[in-house]
């Protein structure tokens, strides 16, 4: 099983919108044997906190269904427990390189690398507040990142 672990600066809302799209782009794929999505903080900041209402509303009107969520830091050990790290933006592989130390596997990157669109960062909405604009980009993300992975597996 491919285990993916999304990270953003909080966890309440890119990182955790990524896992509730790949979630259910896994499931009607049929794909939940194959692929696995997590989500945490590159920050401590939001610990325990659900996903941003905002954020959950635009999931919610999108058709994606918001399980219990409580928002958590990514440890040193998720780098060994997860086979690809994926990243929302710069400042977050900075804190993932002070967090895991190197990327001797090279799990980790950027979402929209995924989507043929290597260094693009997905906007922070928590800034912007252009939530559907970011869930699209976090789709076309997710879209590439499963094709790619069940393309790999066969």
């Amino acid at each position: 099983m491919t285990k993916i672990l999304f990270i953003c600066h909080g966890n309440i809302c890119r990182s955790v919108a990524a896992e509730m799209v790949a979630r259910k782009m896994i499931a009607d794929l049929g794909a939940e044997k194959r692929i696995s999505a997590d989500s945490a903080a590159a920050t401590r900041e939001e610990i325990g906190n659900d996903i941003y209402p905002p954020m959950k509303k635009a999931l919610i009107g999108a058709g994606y269904p918001c399980l219990p969520h409580a928002a958590r830091q990514t440890t040193r050990a998720d780098y060994d427990r997860y086979d690809c790290l994926i990243a929302m933006d710069e400042e977050n592989l900075w804190d993932l390189r002070r967090i895991y130390g190197s990327d001797p596997e090279g799990k980790v990157s950027l979402l929209l690398d995924w989507a043929g669109k290597p260094g693009r960062e997905i906007e922070d909405p928590w800034y912007t507040r252009n939530f559907q604009g970011v869930l699209r980009q976090i789709e076309e993300g997710c879209d590439g990142l499963l094709r790619q992975l069940l393309a790999e597996k066969g």
